[in-house]
């Protein structure tokens, strides 16, 4: 489901004190880049990634890959640094009890 464009504001505000907590250098995107972006967007929800490779166009790719593969949503992207944001999925571990 789309963001608001009111919701992406209230998103950029709390991602900007944010670090990177994922950066994707210039062997691009591996299998094990991949597991842990995914295992930070589940815990983190918004998340910065920085993107060191190449110039606009090739981080713009690598960017809308990333998104691809994790369901995730582009948020804003300034520089080298993409803010993306992914709803965490419902966990029914007490749903048995």
């Amino acid at each position: 489901m789309p963001l608001t464009e009111q919701q992406k504001k209230r998103l950029r505000g709390l991602g900007h004190k944010l670090k990177p907590v994922i950066t994707v250098g210039s062997g691009g995107l591996s299998d094990s880049l991949l597991e842990e972006f995914e295992t930070s967007l589940q815990h983190h929800e918004l998340m910065k990634v920085k993107v060191n490779t190449g110039d606009r166009d090739e981080r713009d790719t690598t960017i809308r890959a990333l998104c691809e593969y994790s369901g995730a949503q582009l948020i804003q992207r300034v520089g080298n640094i993409g803010l993306l944001f992914r709803k965490k999925k419902k966990h029914s571990t007490f749903a048995a009890l």
